[in-house]
């Protein structure tokens, strides 16, 4: 095996481009069949947070956490949402400078049927695998996932 660095990065599978393609390519598709529901992923993904998480709501700083974004894009985001009714925002009980942000019934209704969605589109992207691997598969990448948040970690 070689030790000159190139040699490795003139492979056919490489970790980046491959995450990317697919994460793009299933960002797209799924942008695609939940159009009809006048969301985007990033909204789903701030919606299931919401469904999943604490009933008094979550605050926007634990929302960008969850999204791995930045409280900008975070905050336009939850911007348009409450306008169309899916999330309300309130102030935190106890933190005068945090938000508590809360699913509403419109926003609980189109998260329901973008997950019937999300769903299916799992089960057939991870279809292309064989049943006994895609357990293990989905913990290999949920072990690359960790080992990326750590390698940004040790650079900061």
């Amino acid at each position: 095996m070689s030790n000159d660095p190139a040699t490795h990065l003139n492979t056919t599978r490489r970790l980046p481009p491959l995450l990317r393609r697919a994460w793009y390519s299933l960002n797209q598709t799924f942008r695609q069949r939940i159009a009809h529901l006048g969301i985007t992923p990033d909204q789903f993904s701030i919606l299931r947070w919401l469904h999943e998480g604490d009933t008094r709501g979550l605050t926007q700083q634990t929302l960008t956490d969850l999204m791995a974004s930045d409280p900008n894009t975070i905050t336009s985001i939850l911007q348009r949402m409450e306008k169309s009714r899916l999330v309300s925002r309130h102030a935190h009980e106890t933190d005068r400078r945090a938000r508590r942000v809360r699913i509403e019934d419109a926003g609980r209704e189109r998260y329901l049927e973008a997950c019937e969605i999300a769903i299916a589109l799992q089960r057939q992207i991870v279809g292309v695998i064989p049943e006994t691997r895609r357990s293990r598969f989905l913990a290999d990448l949920e072990l690359i996932a960790n080992a990326c948040v750590a390698a940004q970690n040790e650079g900061e």
